[in-house]
């Protein structure tokens, strides 16, 4: 074995040694402190930003919103994404047909297009609501799965981090955006589309190939934990939606959306592999229990102090579903498509039924005392019974409901590599391994470098080094060579 080899496998020297080039720069210590996020990532924040400014609580009055609002909106997404969901197999990877980056490019454009059309010209709101609506929500639908697949070849550290990222850079675009004129405001919003896939083209890229074609074609039962209940806050959610929109914030810019997203990204990275995802419903059950009982039972900032908790409560389930169903396609080979596809159509068909539910027992209840009680016991039991239900489940990465229906029969080389992300799971339960050890096992399993493990899970070279000696310590091995062999083993070493 040379040099270098011996370098890379040895655990006590897994960093590469320090460049001789020269003393660290003043600063450098703190710099090193700065998670990376790389931009082309966090483009998903982009097609949230233009969610909000186009459709779903916009601080622009557009006319055409009085012909075909926020429901035929939701309709055209929810149609796509159960469609794409069925069809998954004849359309995956969707994230390498061209035609779908054209498919919403063309469909967020000309949607933005129609909708200030509307603005120069509100005579033409009629006429331009329906197909306005229509394309906007189909566009919605394709650039959600697009970024789906992409989230789902990373690691859920990865996942966690970037996607907080994106929350909060939706906010401050959207922030921006108020700022600016009309025309201004229009360019803006019908370029963000394309700078978005432009993102998410170059996130795609920066991909080998073996993360990109990582689908299995086994055959799996649905989630339907972590979906069933990301159904129930969402209706908790859309029953306050309309409240939340009159004090001119959107979904995505609201300052409950804001905190929440800066704290679980500071948490995620100060915290590595102490980070316990428990914490994110730990949050939003309280969050959403003050929202509709605790806070309007002493009635001061009822508004303000409960759209705070709602949206809070909220965001803080949402990164957690994501960083479920990404996980779920990363370790089992789990078609993206097929999961976001059901659960983002499932919730926005829940969030749909729970704003017309928000109209009739307001309308029967004749008053916003009795509205108020009604809504906030119905949510807070339904919110409290899911997620008692959900803290069933006491490992992140336990399988949440999914089962195998059949194995392959002749597995090639890419479903071998999903092997071994299957086997995480079992080997995190039989040798007793941390989230985050398990995560630096599965990396240095696949032929990772240290370098190349500190890069991707945002830790330092002592902290890798600490990791690998608990890591060898449970599993009762000496080198890299036995974690490997450990890892294709066809049943652990118990």
């Amino acid at each position: 074995m040379d040099k270098h080899v011996a370098e890379v496998w040895d655990p006590d020297l897994l960093i590469s040694p320090p460049s001789s080039e020269g003393a660290r720069l003043p600063g450098s210590r703190l710099l090193d402190t700065i998670p990376y996020v790389p931009l082309a990532f966090v483009g998903l924040g982009l097609y949230r930003a233009w969610i909000e400014l186009v459709f779903v609580g916009s601080f622009v009055e557009f006319p055409f919103e009085a012909f075909a609002g926020h429901d035929v909106y939701d309709l055209a997404m929810i149609v796509v994404l159960v469609l794409s969901a069925a069809f998954h197999r004849a359309l995956e990877p969707l994230i390498e047909r061209s035609a779908a980056f054209a498919v919403v490019a063309v469909s967020m454009v000309s949607s933005t297009c129609l909708a200030w059309l509307s603005v120069a010209m509100p005579s033409s709101a009629s006429s331009v609501a329906f197909p306005a609506t229509v394309l906007g929500g189909i566009g919605t639908a394709f650039i959600i799965l697009l970024w789906s697949e992409l989230y789902g070849c990373l690691s859920p550290f990865r996942v966690g981090l970037y996607y907080c990222a994106s929350i909060i850079v939706a906010a401050f675009v959207i922030y921006f955006c108020r700022g600016l004129a009309y025309p201004w405001l229009f360019g803006t919003s019908a370029l963000i589309p394309i700078v978005s896939l432009l993102l998410l083209a170059i996130g795609s890229m920066s991909l080998t190939s073996e993360e990109r074609n990582h689908i299995s074609s086994r055959s799996f039962s649905f989630p339907w934990k972590p979906t069933l209940l990301m159904a129930v806050y969402a209706f908790a959610y859309s029953l306050r939606e309309e409240s939340q929109y009159a004090s001119s914030f959107g979904p995505h810019s609201a300052f409950g959306t804001l905190f929440m997203g800066i704290l679980l990204f500071v948490m995620i990275h100060r915290q590595g592999r102490d980070f316990q995802f428990a914490t994110l419903y730990r949050f939003a059950l309280p969050l959403m229990t003050g929202a509709f009982l605790v806070v309007p039972a002493f009635g001061w900032f009822n508004a303000q102090v409960s759209d705070f908790c709602a949206t809070a409560s909220y965001t803080a389930f949402s990164v957690l579903i994501m960083m479920l169903m990404a996980s779920m396609s990363y370790r089992y080979g789990i078609s993206a498509l097929w999961l976001f596809g059901i659960e983002r159509g499932v919730r926005a068909a829940v969030a749909l039924g729970g704003r017309q539910v928000s109209e009739g027992i307001m309308s029967l209840s004749g008053g916003s005392d009795a509205y108020s009680l009604v809504i906030g016991s119905i949510t807070v039991a339904m919110v409290v019974v899911g997620t008692v239900l959900f803290m069933s489940e006491k490992d992140f990465f336990a399988r949440w409901g999914v089962s195998f229906k059949d194995e392959d029969p002749e597995p090639d080389e890419s479903n071998a590599h999903q092997e071994r992300r299957v086997r995480s799971g079992e080997m995190a339960q039989c040798y007793g391994l941390s989230p985050r050890e398990l995560e630096v096992a599965q990396l240095l399993a696949e032929g990772k470098t240290g370098p190349q493990v500190q890069s991707e899970l945002f830790i330092s070279k002592d902290t890798v080094k600490t990791h690998v000696k608990h890591i060898y310590r449970k599993m009762g091995i000496h080198s890299r060579d036995e974690l490997i062999e450990r890892w294709s083993d066809v049943a652990p070493v118990k």
